[in-house]
């Protein structure tokens, strides 16, 4: 009997495996999504997760796309998959070899760790770091470094 605890116990504590794929990006669609092939030809429509990028239309949204599709586009890239989003986006991690483009895009000040996502912790400090050094999206006037989620929300309460 206690055996039989025990290994339920072991098996349903155990984390899941997350399911990773490799696929080439042939789209960049803003700063934190994009368009890429799996092999066997199927198309992804990747949300990197934990990460929030200014939208095309704020202040920093073309630069942020700009500088997605200089780390991605047109690369092979190892996807993590942490689910789907509320649009059936393929929510991700996304590496080109040992680089975290999800980190990296928050180092540089090009997105924001997005607060009602995250497990990942460090990229709060991260974007700490690029906002005291003026990197990115942060090197914007006060007034222009407003959330996505907040710009969003003001959009559809305008419409």
């Amino acid at each position: 009997m206690l055996r039989a605890l025990a290994t339920f116990l072991l098996i349903f504590t155990l984390p899941a495996s997350a399911e990773s794929l490799d696929c080439r990006v042939t789209g960049i669609a803003d700063g934190d999504s994009f368009s890429c092939v799996g092999a066997t030809g199927e198309q992804i429509r990747v949300r990197l997760a934990e990460i929030d990028s200014p939208e095309l239309r704020q202040p920093y949204g073309s630069q942020a796309r700009q500088a997605l599709a200089s780390n991605i586009f047109g690369k092979t890239v190892t996807l993590t998959i942490k689910g789907r989003d509320g649009r059936g986006r393929t929510l991700a991690q996304v590496k080109l070899g040992d680089r975290d483009i999800n980190s990296e895009l928050v180092r540089t000040g090009c997105a924001w760790a997005n607060r009602g996502h995250l497990d990942d912790r460090t990229l709060l400090n991260m974007e700490a770091v690029a906002r005291e050094l003026g990197r990115g999206l942060w090197s914007l006037p006060k007034a222009d470094q407003q959330p996505p989620w907040e710009w969003r929300q003001q959009q559809r309460g305008s419409r």
